[in-house]
């Protein structure tokens, strides 16, 4: 039962917090840990001995049912607590520098001086607003996913608070137009080809090659793109896989003498705390592609031109991940460029003009992978769902995934479309570049090493 005592001209009461105090030899004792307090809310007082005594009682009665907050910790000021969460969220690389940033510019700032128990909805919508008027739609609803899962993980994982200051209410008051994607507009073969055209011309074979990974395999940019290794390629995987379980699983399936070639997405490459860093495919989207036989002899070709571990790399032969990838690669692919002429010491920058591609104006090179997905779903190319989902990283939802399941001759008739498709509209009329020279066989001896020495981090 609650005690009530009254102080001069304040009434105070106790009740037990359900916890116990914890000994000298670290378990517990018998010793009951008390809260108190001198009014309903921080800095009121309680009007009569009834009132605080009521006041105890509804807090043993949360004691019991476990619903009880602590004082202590709904004090907890959201300064400590957004930071102490960060520490202990289990993210992916890419995930942890987009949320330190958005804690550290804009949600701690803000809210850092008020206690987690304390925020309020109105306090909440006024915070929303205030974002609204100052950043774009997309950042505006990255902040409040992040908010709300602060909001949830106080509640439900560390007891700080009872319940969430976002309330989801119907709309009312000023109409607003929903958003819609933006409207993608169709992109032909022959623009995917302009632009690996103009990549080979800005960045040579491997512009060349890089382009036409993206368009046949769907593979994500930039991260999986600039973390793809050598031994992951179809002229090496599966028999370069350092799995022994997943690499004799694959071999019946990949890699025989005029079989099916694929690649395998392990990794992507990503900077954490300032440094390359190998993480798992966004969404733990670890995937075997077939790759029809253009892209394995693009392949082959451009790592016989070079021995580093990474497949594609800068034009000053390093990791793309240190280059400034779409101001000097993807803006003059995309847009065009005017001529460069040779220079002595300079001559791998030298390009003729480049014309802008029209039907890719203002995308980014993820709309390559769209292309891919757009291209499989042609009348014409008959691939299930199941198979387009998986080649995509997506997984098929409720008793559909469940039960599907992407067969060899699925994966025979993807190869088959997409070599059609190049030979149909590529091989038959467009320009194709001339193959890498090769490293003299004694370098090429130094490509055994399959894979890159960076750490590999959790994918979460």
């Amino acid at each position: 039962m609650p005690y009530v005592e009254a102080r001069g001209g304040s009434i105070r009461v106790k009740w037990w917090g359900g916890k116990y105090k914890v000994g000298e030899d670290g378990k517990l004792t018998k010793v009951k840990i008390y809260e108190s307090a001198s009014g309903p809310e921080p800095g009121t007082k309680f009007q009569d001995e009834d009132e605080a005594y009521t006041y105890g009682l509804d807090r043993e009665y949360e004691v019991r049912h476990g619903t009880h907050i602590p004082r202590a910790s709904a004090a907890t000021l959201m300064e400590e607590y957004c930071w102490k969460w960060f520490e202990a969220a289990s993210l992916r690389p890419n995930s942890m520098g987009t949320y330190r940033v958005m804690l550290r510019a804009v949600i701690v700032p803000y809210w850092g001086h008020r206690p987690v128990g304390e925020i309020s909805a109105l306090e909440y919508d006024v915070w929303k607003a205030t974002i609204e008027a100052k950043y774009s739609d997309n950042y505006v609803g990255q902040l409040r996913g992040l908010f709300r899962m602060l909001m949830q993980d106080a509640i439900f994982k560390y007891r700080l608070r009872t319940d969430s200051p976002i309330i989801d209410a119907q709309r009312r008051g000023k109409y607003r137009k929903k958003t819609t994607r933006r409207e993608k507009g169709e992109v032909s073969i022959q623009s995917v080809h302009q632009l690996a055209q103009n990549a080979f011309h800005v960045w040579g074979y491997t512009g060349w090659a890089y382009i036409w990974t993206i368009a046949a395999t769907a593979m994500r940019p930039p991260g999986e793109m600039f973390g793809l290794q050598r031994g992951y390629t179809s002229p090496n995987w599966p028999s370069a896989d350092p799995v022994r379980e997943r690499r004799v699983q694959s071999l019946k399936r990949y890699g025989q003498k005029d079989g099916l070639r694929a690649l395998r997405v392990q990794h992507q490459l990503y900077k954490v705390d300032g440094k390359p860093t190998m993480a798992g495919p966004k969404y733990e989207s670890y995937r075997s592609l077939v790759v029809p036989p253009f892209l394995h002899q693009m392949h082959a070709a451009l790592l016989a031109s070079h021995a580093e571990p990474l497949v594609f790399l800068s034009l000053m032969g390093k990791p793309l991940l240190g280059a400034q990838f779409e101001r000097d690669y993807w803006y003059p692919i995309r847009d065009g460029a005017d001529e460069r002429e040779s220079r002595p010491g300079y001559e791998r920058f030298t390009r003729p003009k480049l014309p802008a591609v029209e039907e890719m104006a203002g995308a980014d090179i993820y709309r390559l992978r769209h292309w891919h997905r757009e291209l499989l779903d042609e009348p014409g190319a008959d691939i299930p769902r199941v198979a387009k989902e998986a080649r995509m990283g997506h997984e098929l939802p409720g008793v559909e995934g469940v039960y599907s399941n992407v067969t060899v001759g699925m994966e025979e008739r993807i190869v088959e479309y997409l070599q059609g498709v190049w030979e149909k509209h590529v091989v038959s009329s467009l320009w194709i570049p001339p193959f890498p020279k090769p490293l003299p066989d004694d370098q090429q001896a130094g490509a055994s090493s399959q894979f890159t020495a960076y750490p590999v981090r959790d994918s979460r």
